[in-house]
């Protein structure tokens, strides 16, 4: 069954993911380990099946409905440890911005990845991300634009964070088309990444502790 969950995340099948899932609860294995040890595996292979460019967009898609399928049940055990997770994610899209595709997938393979993820949704001013950091727990913070017009938002909310002296408290991770390295250093991001699978390891690598 286990083996079953891997290859159901592996190929997008979100009916076998759910299955399966069930499957190895009722079999006593434990949600945490369902997430560390098959699903992140599984979507850390999906992302670099992608990165060889065999898998692209629609299969990195099918992959992440299917982790979402499997997180729809481990979600309610997971609760009570939440303290052991890799670190909780506020993800949005920033203010002025409406584009969700690229920012929905980030916050799928974010939850595959054993993150607790706040989805903020689209045009979020500054201060629902710092309520996220504040009030949520929100450790890492990501943002996301497809508009070269809406960029300054970025930069406006990592401003926001700084003066409610909550900026130490997370990590900041930017990306989308017409973001840049550069530009995630000029506005004081902690790293800019190019692609959805790329944001998954570097909340890993920044997340506060």
């Amino acid at each position: 069954m286990i083996q079953k969950l891997y290859d159901a995340i592996l190929h997008g099948d979100a009916k076998v993911a759910g299955t399966a899932t069930q499957e190895a609860l009722d079999a006593g294995v434990a949600a945490l380990e369902l997430v560390q040890k098959t699903m992140v595996p599984a979507m850390d292979e999906v992302g670099r099946l992608y990165e060889c460019e065999e898998y692209f967009v629609p299969e990195l898609l099918l992959s992440a409905r299917a982790m979402k399928t499997s997180m729809a049940l481990l979600r309610p055990l997971l609760t009570a440890q939440q303290s052991q997770s890799a670190g909780c994610v506020a993800i949005g899209t920033v203010k002025g911005d409406l584009h969700d595709i690229g920012k929905n997938l980030v916050a799928a393979l974010l939850e595959g990845g054993g993150f607790r993820v706040i989805d903020l949704g689209t045009d979020v001013e500054p201060e629902r991300f710092v309520e996220a950091v504040r009030g949520q727990g929100a450790n890492v913070v990501c943002l996301s634009t497809l508009l070269t017009v809406t960029m300054d938002s970025m930069r406006t909310t990592v401003q926001a964070l700084r003066d409610a002296g909550l900026r130490e408290r997370a990590a900041v991770l930017v990306g989308g088309a017409p973001v840049t390295a550069q530009f995630a250093q000029e506005i004081g991001a902690d790293a800019y990444g190019e692609s959805a699978t790329a944001a998954v390891a570097l909340a890993r690598a920044h997340a506060r502790v």
